[in-house]
């Protein structure tokens, strides 16, 4: 590894800490020094994860200047309540919770969930960039398991039977929207930098 790479640093704009230990241990594995910015960003109300994020990240821009950041926005689209709550995650998960979701499918058998994640990646020099990442799966009959945050005591991906919160962080990193996204972004720069060197 060259020094040039060994001295790469990302800014990820986040105040959520549990968010940030995921990233920074993708970072680590791939040679790249992960630093938390708790920024508050604004975020508009929209559909439409990219559109959020995009939006989030240019008022990071304003604030960061030259440093090469990452900002990320997620949601858990839910197929019997019409993708509810996907953008709106974060507010419903502070307002009704997993517990909410559980009693919204109380004798559903339609489960079907998607956990999608949007980063916007930006570098001076590397400019402005969109990475997307989804794990299909299902929603739990019942809360289970003490690790990760948010709905994931509540989602089982695809081809596992345990849900998110019953995952270890590296397990998780294996399979999770979040960690699928932002690998894609972290090896966009490492191959940037490649092509520099």
């Amino acid at each position: 590894m060259s020094r040039r790479e060994r001295e790469l640093k990302v800014v990820f704009v986040t105040k959520n800490r549990h968010k940030f230990m995921e990233a920074k241990a993708i970072a680590e594995s791939m040679g790249i020094t992960l630093v938390q910015c708790r920024l508050k960003k604004v975020e508009i109300q929209s559909y439409d994860l990219r559109e959020i994020a995009l939006f989030s990240s240019r008022y990071v821009r304003s604030k960061l200047k030259d440093s090469t950041y990452l900002v990320e926005d997620a949601g858990l689209f839910v197929s019997y309540l019409n993708g509810f709550p996907g953008p709106y995650s974060s507010y419903v998960y502070k307002t009704i919770g997993c517990e909410g979701i559980l009693k919204l499918l109380e004798g559903v058998d339609d489960r079907e969930a998607v956990f999608k994640s949007v980063v916007v990646l930006y570098g001076p020099l590397l400019g402005e960039k969109i990475f997307e990442g989804e794990t299909k799966g299902i929603i739990a009959n019942s809360m289970r398991g003490e690790r990760g945050f948010g709905f994931d005591p509540i989602f089982i991906p695809e081809g596992l039977k345990s849900t998110y919160a019953e995952l270890t962080l590296d397990e998780k990193n294996q399979v999770s929207h979040r960690a699928k996204a932002i690998k894609k972004a972290l090896n966009f720069i490492k191959n940037r930098l490649k092509e520099e060197i």
